[in-house]
């Protein structure tokens, strides 16, 4: 049985002045985008995470790590936007203002015609050297990549001849300081905050919520199952976001 959204709930949102979204890894996956722990299978099934994803991984084996982010990268090339995503860019036209908070570093969230997306851990599709900083232009082809995934060099940057990384945030590493502030300011500003497809257990990002909560906005989860924000959370409502949001925003757009 499909859980009732609350009127209370839809209510709450047309009163709103700002609506903030933040989203996880459960919305990309209802894509078919795998999460980050269940993309560890064919070639790199037998290294652990910081072995892909940290920069002393990389410095071991540009090509291992290189070709794991590609295959990632085809997935989200290949990959659509699904209700969910549609849904939050649908619901920007029914509340005064909504800003979109992403951990996600695909771009199904713009494909869907999101606007100004935060991206707190980067994103797939940009890269930059891993020496100098500078940014490194992406083919507009899909990369053809096998099942299992392969090793690749990474390619050379064109300023100094050094490697080039993804553009999203490894082990380690902060999250860009700029995103981070304004998703930080946005969390404490808006009155209403929904929290959709997160576990909120990967910080610093999962503060968001309780900085929402801390400054007495209305934190509401959407998730298949329970999380650590159940106890925070005013509104909980449990099951897929492809098929509560858009019932969400079909009774929040009705007269």
């Amino acid at each position: 049985m499909k859980p009732d959204i609350p009127s209370a709930l839809i209510d709450l949102l047309r009163e709103a002045r700002h609506v903030v979204v933040f989203t996880g890894a459960g919305v990309s996956a209802e894509s078919g985008i795998a999460t980050f722990r269940d993309a560890q299978t064919g070639l790199w099934r037998h290294f652990d995470a910081s072995a892909l994803a940290s920069a002393e991984g990389f410095a071991n084996d540009m090509a291992l790590v290189w070709g794991w982010y590609e295959w990632r990268r085809a997935q989200v090339r290949k990959a659509q936007p699904n209700p969910a995503h549609r849904a939050l860019a649908a619901m920007a036209g029914s509340v005064a203002q909504l800003t979109l908070i992403t951990q996600n570093v695909d771009d199904l969230h713009e494909r869907a015609g999101s606007k100004e997306v935060i991206h707190l851990h980067g994103e797939i599709n940009r890269a930059r050297c891993f020496h100098c900083g500078a940014p490194h232009a992406f083919s507009t082809d899909i990369p053809d990549e096998p099942e299992g995934g392969r090793r690749i060099d990474p390619p050379a940057c064109l300023r100094c001849g050094g490697p080039i990384r993804p553009g999203v945030v490894w082990f380690g590493e902060a999250l860009p300081s700029e995103a981070f502030r304004h998703a930080e300011a946005m969390a404490a500003q808006g009155d209403v905050f929904l929290s959709i497809g997160t576990s909120a257990l990967v910080y610093p990002a999962a503060s968001l919520p309780e900085i929402a909560a801390a400054h007495g906005r209305t934190v509401v989860q959407v998730n298949p199952d329970s999380t650590g924000l159940d106890g925070l959370a005013s509104y909980s409502l449990r099951g897929a976001a492809g098929d509560i949001l858009p019932r969400l925003v079909a009774q929040l757009a009705a007269p």
